[in-house]
C-alpha cells in the first residue's frame, strides 16, 4: 500500500483544512491533511466569532471552553462623534484566541480519527502528480485549504478571478478588562480598528486599512476613545500583519479537487465572516464528498458566499466615500433599528430578500436629509 493512500487529501491544516476534515471524518471517509507549518498557526484576525459561526462550529463537534473566551452581545459602530449599536438577535458571540480555536480544531480531528502531517511538503503543479515529501500521494478527492495563494487552486487550473479588494491589517493582545459588551468597530480615515472581548481579562485589537500602515500606534492614534481604554491596557504580544483580500472564483472544484476557505475565495475582514464562511463551507463538502458529486458543493459554496460578499462591498463603500460614512453613521444612529434589521441579515437570522423595500427606502432617505 502506497504510505501516503487515502480518500481525502487536504493540503492546508488551517482552520478551513481542519473543519473538511472533521467534516469528512463525519461521513465515515478516510482523511489525511498535510500542512508545512508547525501547530498551532496563528494568524492576524478579528478573532470574534458570531452566533453564526458557533453554530456551524457547533455542527462540526467543537464546542468552546467558556474559560478561553470572550463574550459579546452584539456589534457597535463609532466615529467619535456618533454611535450605533445593535444585539445579535439569535444568541451570543464569542472572542477567541486564533491559536486556542486552531488547537480546539487539532484535537477534534485528532479524536475523529483524522491524519494529521505537519511539517511536511505537499508538492502540486500542473501536469504532474502530487506528491507529499517527494513521495506521491495516492486520494480519491483533494482539498484545496491552503489559502488565498493556493497552490492546489493552481494545480486545478481555477485560479481565474479578480481580488476586488485588498486590504492590510495588523492585530496586537491587550491585558484589560472588556469595557463593553459588544465588538467594537472604530471608522476612521481610510481605516477601521476592531476591538473584540477573548478572555475576561483581554481584548483583541485589530486595524485595517487600503493603506500600507505606518504603524499601529499612529494608526490606533486617530480613535482617542479607543487610546483612553487601553492607556493602562498591558500589551501582551507582538504586533502581527495580514493582507485581507476579497476575491470570487467562477469555480471552486474540478473533477477530483474541491477548493475551501481563503482558497475558495474570500469577503473583506469587514464582514467578521471568514471563519464562519469556511465552517458552512466544511459541512457543504462533507455532505457533497458522501454522495460523490461535487457538484452539490459547487452550488452550496456559491449560496454560503454570496451574502458576505454582498455584505463586504457594503459596508466598503463607507470605507471608500467619508460622505457616505458620515451620513451612514448619522443615518443609522438616529434610526437604529435599521442598524439592528441589517445585523439580523448579516448573521442570517433574517434573509435578505426580507430585508424590506421599506427599509432600504428609509435608510435611503435618511442619508440623504442626514
Amino acid at each position: 500500500m502506497n504510505r501516503y493512500e487515502t480518500d481525502v487529501l487536504i493540503a492546508g491544516g488551517g482552520p478551513a483544512g481542519l473543519s473538511a476534515a472533521i467534516a469528512a471524518r463525519q461521513q465515515g471517509l478516510r482523511v489525511l491533511v498535510v500542512d508545512l507549518a508547525k501547530p498551532p498557526i496563528d494568524k492576524a484576525c478579528g478573532e470574534g466569532l458570531m452566533p453564526d459561526s458557533l453554530l456551524a462550529l457547533c455542527a462540526l463537534g467543537v464546542t468552546l471552553q467558556p474559560a478561553q473566551t470572550g463574550e459579546f452581545r452584539g456589534i457597535r459602530f463609532s466615529d467619535g462623534d456618533r454611535s450605533v449599536e445593535a444585539s445579535f438577535p439569535n444568541g451570543i458571540g464569542r472572542g477567541i484566541r486564533r491559536t486556542l480555536l486552531h488547537q480546539a480544531l487539532i484535537d477534534h480531528a485528532t479524536e475523529m480519527g483524522a491524519t494529521l502531517l505537519w511539517e511536511t511538503r505537499v508538492d502540486a503543479r500542473v501536469g504532474r502528480e502530487v506528491r507529499i515529501n517527494g513521495e506521491p500521494a495516492r486520494y480519491q478527492w483533494l482539498i484545496g485549504a491552503d489559502g488565498n495563494e493556493s497552490r492546489i487552486r493552481k494545480f486545478a487550473r481555477l485560479d481565474v478571478g479578480s481580488a476586488y479588494e485588498r486590504r492590510i491589517g495588523l492585530r496586537r493582545h491587550f491585558n484589560v478588562r472588556p469595557w463593553s459588551e459588544f465588538v467594537e468597530i472604530y471608522w476612521g480615515e481610510n481605516c477601521q480598528a476592531y476591538v473584540t472581548p477573548i478572555a475576561k481579562d483581554q481584548v483583541c485589537v485589530a486595524v485595517i486599512s487600503r493603506q500600507k500602515l505606518e504603524s499601529f500606534d499612529k494608526a490606533i492614534a486617530q480613535y482617542p476613545a479607543l487610546v483612553k481604554e487601553l492607556k493602562t491596557a498591558r500589551v501582551i504580544t507582538t504586533i502581527k500583519g495580514a493582507v485581507t483580500v476579497s476575491r470570487q472564483l467562477p469555480a471552486v472544484t474540478s473533477g477530483r479537487v474541491a477548493l475551501i476557505g481563503e482558497a475558495s475565495g474570500s469577503a473583506d475582514a469587514i464582514t467578521g465572516e471568514g471563519l464562519a464562511m469556511c465552517f458552512r463551507q466544511a459541512l457543504a463538502l462533507g455532505r457533497a464528498l458522501a454522495e460523490g458529486e461535487l457538484s452539490l458543493y459547487e452550488q452550496q459554496h456559491r449560496q454560503i458566499m454570496a451574502l458576505p460578499q454582498f455584505m463586504g462591498r457594503t459596508m466598503l463603500l463607507m470605507d471608500r466615500n467619508p460622505w457616505v460614512k458620515a451620513r451612514s453613521l448619522r443615518a443609522l444612529s438616529s434610526r437604529p433599528h435599521i442598524f439592528e434589521r441589517m445585523l439580523s441579515v448579516h448573521v442570517g437570522a433574517v434573509p435578505l430578500m426580507k430585508f424590506g423595500f421599506g427599509t432600504v427606502m428609509n435608510l435611503g432617505w435618511q442619508l440623504l436629509t442626514a
